[in-house]
């Protein structure tokens, strides 16, 4: 059986492999990987078989709690988790064409997961007018779904941003002290 030609058979493998490498110690069910990696339970259940079958994941149960988990024994888990966690998952045009559906952008700030780097305090910060919450709600869900981790994200209205920045707010200037990348920048910050 060529294991690594059948890993990488889809999309939905791959947000899955993603999702497991991020949880790594968690024990996931199937109902909890559906709806994380928005992947349907009919084409959930073939990828679990996939990844169980070649050795990936494992079933767990701890107490009450049953599901899978990434079984520490696959022969090539090191080399599969850096390709895959080393790899985009979403390219800063993506990132940008998703995130200007949620009102008028004017700075999108990445850093955390999206530059390696788990020191930071945020992971996506985004700054506009007319922002609908929940439509920003269910964009960051979507972008979670392909990086395979909960983002931590803020989102403030222009005058809101631009008066914490005056007042040198530690929140703010944390995010701008440490490790990012402006991938839209129409303050000129």
């Amino acid at each position: 059986m060529d294991i690594l030609g059948t890993l990488f058979g889809s999309q939905n493998r791959v947000k899955i492999l993603r999702l497991f490498f991020l949880n790594s110690e968690e024990i996931i069910d199937n109902k909890e990987i559906s709806r994380r990696s928005k992947v349907l339970p009919s084409a959930l259940r073939r990828e679990i078989s996939v990844l169980s079958k070649v050795g990936f994941i494992k079933k767990k149960k701890v107490g009450k709690v049953a599901g899978w988990q990434i079984d520490n024994t696959f022969p090539y888990l090191n080399l599969l988790r850096n390709l895959l966690l080393n790899s985009t998952a979403v390219s800063a045009e993506d990132l940008t064409k998703k995130l200007k559906a949620v009102g008028r952008i004017k700075l999108i700030i990445i850093s955390g997961i999206f530059i390696q780097n788990d020191d930071n305090r945020i992971d996506l910060l985004v700054v506009g007018d007319s922002i609908k919450k929940n439509k920003i709600e269910k964009t960051v869900k979507d972008i979670e779904s392909i990086v395979g981790k909960e983002l931590k994200y803020a989102f403030f209205d222009t005058e809101e941003f631009l008066y914490r920045m005056g007042i040198y707010d530690k929140f703010i200037r944390d995010i701008l002290d440490y490790a990012h990348e402006k991938i839209l920048n129409k303050l000129n910050i």
